[in-house]
């Protein structure tokens, strides 16, 4: 039996555009000669429909669309559809009133449904929320193979792997108890750095363990700040990789199930990515498009300074929309080098993008005349610095709403963490490409996209990083060497390592609880960003929850051998 894979982009409640991707892979498989379709997890509504599961109406509109569907496929190919289903007995039970499904559609029909039995709370997930947990080890038989099936999750809970079980129930060993012929897994997986090597490892084990080839299929697409990388495969009983799409973008392949083996067949395997930056570059610039495309924006605007953080996201930025939807602005200050301009206009030379220069000095003196009474007698300090970040933020906001345009905010993830960014100046912005991105990840992405020809000016990655808001300043008068810095938020942030703990790593404690003290304050300002693309497994998004009002130093302080993050 020939199965197809079809790793689809969704758009997150466009419920017929949806079904109709799902019909055309459909119809492609079937060319193909497979019996049986494989479509990710809510394919139907797309992943994650947050709160839209609160509406009535669009519940019952899934439904319309689903049966619809199972009318317009073609007979004799079954498909595995990503739905929600009402949990009937809820009033009952007290449980949550819906299911996340998987319906079987055949032939004109809705055949079967099969419900999600693990539901994640971690992270980006809040799936207790809206679901009731499915009860059963789900399978189906299709032309004398026993299918079962399993929804994302459902497979993370081995405890052989993970050496502990966060779930009591692991639907893959019910089914093998049940003697299936094959696992399928029908996921919205969202993208971190490392995670496909994860999933490979872990389903290896599982295939191994139970003697179950498992097909492993992937939603791909960016939705608000999650990135999907697809990315799906299959392995057969000795955990052998059989089939593997391409990571980032749609696909169909199909997969051969051998039934005098019981076995998979070797199918078609897309290679793995060279380098970690060259994974971390296709998820940005897919994330880009997609927020950009399914916010409906054809064109994006970024204030260009000259500096690293900026020729990354305009770089990212074209690659995503292309050169002639990309607008540069510079907007020098009297603080401002030469270089700022010289390099910011290289960058947009080899790029190919339009720029536009906006000096701002004589805003800053409009400024300086209307706070001078209300300032005497006080001294330069952030105040007035920060007052060039919001100009250029309002003459940004300004263009944007003028043209229509998406404005990207250019902060990194170590800036972000620590606070050393403006409210309503550099954070301004619709999306924040970089925010997850530490600063020495932004030269190593820049590095590497400068290996056969130089994009990113060779100045801009050698000279010191500078906000420019005063004389001569460069980012070290105010935050640690950024090797020293990314380490020490890598062990806090990722890591959940104690003062101690990191202080043992080498780093010097005055300098810990410092960079500590700076995370703790800088919260309210990463409540205000906008999101940002998410390419870590702790990002500050959806799935970070710190409180605001809060005292972190005095957790430092008192618990100094515990982590500071738990």
């Amino acid at each position: 039996m020939k199965i197809a894979i079809a790793q689809i982009n969704p758009i997150i409640g466009d419920l017929s555009g949806n079904a109709q991707k799902i019909l055309e892979m459909a119809q492609q498989a079937v060319k193909k000669g497979a019996r049986l379709l494989l479509t990710p997890e809510l394919s139907l509504c797309g992943y994650p429909p947050r709160d839209l599961l609160l509406n009535p109406s669009f519940l019952a509109a899934m439904t319309i669309n689903l049966q619809q569907l199972a009318r317009d496929l073609p007979v004799n190919l079954a498909v595995l559809v990503g739905t929600v289903t009402p949990n009937y007995q809820a009033h009952i039970t007290g449980e949550k009133s819906l299911f996340n499904s998987i319906a079987l559609l055949e032939n004109g029909e809705i055949k079967q449904f099969f419900h999600k039995r693990l539901l994640p709370t971690y992270d980006v997930f809040d799936e207790h929320r809206y679901f009731a947990a499915g009860q059963e080890a789900n399978y189906f038989t299709l032309d004398n193979i026993n299918v079962g099936v399993t929804i994302c999750e459902d497979l993370w809970n081995d405890e052989e792997f993970w050496g502990k079980r966060s779930y009591v129930a692991n639907p893959i060993a019910d089914l093998a108890i049940l003697g299936v012929d094959l696992i399928v897994n029908l996921s919205a997986s969202p993208y971190s750095l490392g995670k496909q090597g994860c999933r490979e490892a872990m389903l290896k084990h599982s295939a191994v363990r139970f003697q179950q080839p498992v097909i492993y299929t992937n939603q791909v697409g960016g939705n608000d700040d999650l990135i999907f990388d697809g990315r799906s495969f299959a392995l057969n009983r000795q955990g052998e990789v059989m089939c593997r799409t391409k990571g980032f973008e749609s696909d169909l392949i199909t997969v051969e199930f051998d039934e005098a083996q019981r076995d998979l067949q070797l199918s078609s395997v897309a290679l793995a990515y060279e380098s970690e930056d060259e994974e971390i570059w296709h998820a940005l610039v897919l994330g880009v498009r997609d927020y950009a495309q399914k916010c409906r924006f054809s064109q994006v605007v970024l204030g260009l300074s000259g500096g690293i953080d900026s020729a990354l996201v305009a770089t990212i930025a074209t690659e995503a929309l292309g050169k002639e939807n990309v607008f540069g602005v510079l907007m020098p200050s009297p603080y401002s080098s030469e270089h700022s301009i010289s390099d910011a206009l290289a960058l947009a030379g080899n790029l190919g993008i339009k720029t536009q220069i906006l000096p701002i000095g004589e805003l800053m003196q409009s400024f300086d005349n209307s706070l001078l009474e209300l300032f005497a007698g006080t001294e330069f300090g952030l105040a007035e610095e920060n007052i060039q970040s919001r100009i250029r933020g309002n003459l940004l906001m300004a263009i944007a709403n003028k043209f229509g345009y998406l404005l990207l905010s250019t902060g990194n993830k170590s800036e972000m963490a620590v606070g050393y960014c403006t409210l309503y100046g550099d954070m301004n912005g619709g999306l924040a490409v970089i925010a997850d991105v530490p600063k020495t990840r932004v030269y190593s992405l820049c590095r590497w996209l400068n290996r056969s020809q130089e994009i990113i000016p060779q100045n801009v990655l050698t000279k010191p990083p500078s906000a420019e808001l005063k004389p001569g300043q460069v980012d070290q008068d105010s935050l640690p060497p950024y090797e020293i810095l990314d380490d020490i938020l890598q062990r806090l942030i990722h890591n959940h390592q104690s003062v101690g703990e990191i202080v043992a790593a080498g780093h010097d404690s005055v300098v810990v609880d410092r960079v500590i003290q700076m995370v703790a304050r800088a919260e309210f300002k990463r409540r205000q960003a906008p999101p940002g693309l998410k390419i870590t497994d702790r990002a500050f998004g959806t799935g970070w929850r710190m409180p605001i009002a809060s005292d972190w130093s005095a957790i430092k302080s008192n618990y100094h051998n515990i982590a500071v993050y738990s």
